[in-house]
């Protein structure tokens, strides 16, 4: 049985999850980066340090932002 998730605004089933899936769980099932993610649950930003206790139930809603570098050089 999969755990369907809202995602960005989309729903979304995780088939390799386990209904009693953690945040952290779902970050590594994304392929993410830990440290260069920002994840809000519910409307309530997450910190990282407790995504392991961070239960996800189905139909939660979740904001996934990824941060990337570039940009140009500030002199």
């Amino acid at each position: 049985m999969s755990l369907t998730l809202i995602l960005n605004g989309q729903s979304r089933a995780f088939e390799a999850l386990p209904q009693s899936a953690s945040l952290e769980q779902l970050i590594v099932e994304l392929g993410l980066k830990g440290d260069r993610v920002a994840v809000e649950h519910n409307g309530e930003i997450v910190p990282r340090a407790i995504w392991a206790e961070t239960s996800l139930n189905a139909g939660d809603r979740l904001e996934v932002v990824h941060f990337v570098g570039g940009g140009m050089p500030i002199n």
